[in-house]
């Protein structure tokens, strides 16, 4: 008689980084444009130039290829490997429909804040917001205005995608028209937006944090300040001294052609302004973001009806298509001809396969090993606050997606933290420090893909300019090095990293 199946293996830490490398491997890949590549490069631009001279990856490396396909490709691999420890086929499909079924929520949201984008357009709404902007803003501060507007919008409301989905896509525009590069402005949207999702009680990402490492919400949020705090403060310094590059009077002929474009196209009223008013109010009460957005859809296409006289098929059809601006001015034109739910069908695309690897890389028993091997390598309180925040940014490249980037450490590491004797709450902020901040920064990230096709502006673009999502997790590591901030649990001795020790907040 023949044994029954002992079942599914534990993957070995060899087999559970292929999928992962053979991940890298094809983004790099997909990524990389020998067009624009520095000749100068030690070893990787000779690797890549061989390479070029294979058909297959020449075609590759000179052309732009959709993240979604080493996406996929990597899924095929974690899926293989899956197989080969033991597991049915059809564990492996319920693996993928739990991870895009994590990603259901944002996609309702991308679809409505297309609908949104559309149909502000359409009305006037963001056109009025940019008009306002370029008579109100100089150069000299707009980054750091920027920055510090969307950090007090996202603080209030709790959500860093309806900050950038409404007030971030009017900055786009003001910057464009004071010749501030685009990808600065993006950087500082993200920047302000998630440092008002990072620390409002609002914010889903603040509330699972703390719950992933059992600890009050608000305990949780007095720590954060230690180290989110002092990372704005250096943004913003940042972003002013950026901002001085283009200070001065800016180019008036186009910021002229602008608002003369803008006042030519639209019947520019105050009216406007109702639409993001009444989402800001909706948002302040607490109502969900997926009907608040909606709603603002709605007000959009009734001010595109009311104040510009548009029927309503064209509304229809600008919060299913996008809209297409036609004020005979170029640079208006391609500034607002945007939005749509079509829009989004792209990135919807990207979270489903960046989804399902991570569905399959977590229901194998991958992720664990790697957290795993990870943590075997902390040997003090400084290392396994770097351990934890490496986890968190991996997740969030693995994973592509901030809650497993939160959720998963923190159960992996909370045991960890006791042991130590540090408060959960050292946890709880490091989680956030690393998983909610860098997630923007992955363009495959649900995060990250959300940002490129709201703001219109790549990942990569924009990453080195999101100033306090870069400085955040470098202060947290400071802190855990030096154990200032860190604070033990009650009735334990005080941490000993090197360099300091603990202090209570």
């Amino acid at each position: 008689m023949q044994a029954p199946s002992a079942g599914p293996r534990v993957p070995t830490l060899g087999e559970a980084l292929l999928p992962v490398g053979c991940l890298m491997g094809l983004l790099a890949l997909a990524v990389i444009d020998l067009n624009t590549l520095p000749p100068d490069i030690p070893l990787l631009s000779p690797l890549l130039r061989l390479l070029a001279r294979i058909p297959y990856f020449g075609g590759v490396l000179e052309t732009s290829v959709p993240v979604q396909i080493p996406l996929v490709g990597a899924a095929a691999v974690a899926a293989l490997m899956t197989v080969r420890l033991g597991w049915r086929w059809a564990d492996i499909e319920a693996a993928m429909a739990d991870g895009i079924r994590l990603s259901l929520g944002a996609v309702l949201i991308l679809l409505a804040v297309g609908m949104l984008i559309g149909t502000w357009m359409a009305g006037g709404t963001v056109p009025l917001l940019i008009l306002y902007g370029l008579k109100l803003l100089s150069p000299d501060y707009f980054l750091v205005a920027t920055c510090a507007v969307c950090a007090v919008v996202s603080l209030v409301t709790g959500s860093s995608w309806t900050t950038a989905g409404t007030v971030g896509v009017a900055f786009i525009g003001i910057g464009a028209g004071l010749g501030v590069p685009v990808p600065m402005v993006a950087g500082a949207i993200i920047s302000g937006a998630y440092f008002g999702d990072k620390m409002s009680p609002l914010s889903e990402t603040t509330n699972l944090a703390p719950a992933a490492a059992g600890v009050d919400l608000f305990v949780h949020v007095r720590h954060m300040a230690w180290t989110t705090g002092p990372s704005l403060v250096i943004a913003l310094l940042l972003y002013w001294l950026l901002g001085r590059q283009y200070g001065g009077t800016p180019d008036l002929a186009a910021v002229a052609a602008i608002t003369d474009g803008l006042a030519a196209g639209y019947r520019l009223t105050p009216w406007l302004l109702l639409p993001p008013v009444a989402v800001g109010l909706l948002v302040i009460l607490r109502l969900p973001a997926l009907p608040a957005i909606l709603l603002g859809a709605v007000l959009g296409g009734v001010v595109a009806g009311w104040c510009q006289g548009m029927p309503f098929g064209e509304v229809l059809a600008a919060a299913y298509g996008g809209y297409r601006a036609e004020t005979g001015v170029a640079v208006v034109d391609d500034l607002l001809s945007r939005g749509g739910m079509e829009s989004m069908y792209g990135t919807i695309g990207l979270i489903l396969c960046a989804l399902s690897f991570g569905g399959i890389m977590e229901k194998s028993g991958m992720l664990g090993v790697i957290a795993a091997a990870i943590l075997r390598l902390a040997r003090g309180t400084g290392s396994l606050v770097a351990a934890t925040l490496g986890s968190c940014i991996g997740l969030n490249v693995i994973a592509s997606d901030q809650y497993l980037a939160i959720v998963v450490p923190g159960r992996m590491y909370r045991e960890a933290y006791r042991r130590a004797g540090l408060h959960p709450k050292n946890l709880s902020r490091a989680l956030e420090d690393a998983g909610t901040l860098t997630s923007p920064l992955i363009p495959w990230n649900s995060c990250g893909a959300y940002m490129t096709a709201t703001l219109g502006v790549f990942s990569f673009a924009y990453l080195p300019f999101a100033f306090l999502n870069l400085i955040n997790p470098l202060v947290s590591a400071l802190y855990g090095w030096t154990g200032w901030t860190l604070t033990r649990a009650p009735g334990e001795s005080p941490p000993e990293p090197a360099g300091g020790g603990a202090k209570p907040d």
